[in-house]
């Protein structure tokens, strides 16, 4: 499935991820990402700064399941898809890993990258969206700058 110009977007504009593995005994695990970005038309790339057990997951499970929302809007999208461990020796390793060590400007070393082909998506949308559909993204942001003391 191609990530839309909406997919991107919320990709580009949310500060962290939380990516979803099971272990091999089917224990389910949630992460946070920092570093993380759509790539070509239908993957997400993200590294793996400090993240050992959501690697042994993948080796064994590659199913995930990666949700990413902007906090203030509290809008988002839920995204499916299989995953693939690159590693340095991977003929695509080099460029993806230039793309995320812009993002990091190299203070967080990773050696491994986790690349997701989405299957599928799903929006992500705050309840008030649904319960009061008068709400507007403006209404959103300034409720959420009041929760937040921001």
């Amino acid at each position: 499935m191609d990530l839309t110009p909406e997919h991107k977007a919320y990709l580009d504009k949310s500060v962290l991820c939380w990516l979803a593995t099971v272990s091999a005994d089917g224990i389910p695990n949630v992460s946070p990402k920092e570093i993380f970005t759509h790539w070509g038309s239908d993957k997400v790339i993200v590294a793996n700064i400090a993240s050992p057990q959501t690697v042994r997951n993948l080796r064994h499970t590659p199913n995930v399941c990666l949700s990413f929302i902007d906090v203030l809007v509290q809008k988002g999208f839920q995204i499916k898809g299989t995953a693939c461990i690159r590693e340095k020796k991977d003929p695509s390793y080099p460029e993806m890993e230039t793309k995320l060590l812009q993002m990091t400007g190299g203070a967080f070393p990773f050696g491994t990258i986790t690349e997701i082909t989405v299957t599928q998506a799903k929006p992500i949308l705050a309840p008030r969206y649904v319960l009061y559909p008068e709400t507007t993204e403006a209404d959103q942001i300034e409720r959420a700058r009041e929760a937040y003391g921001l």
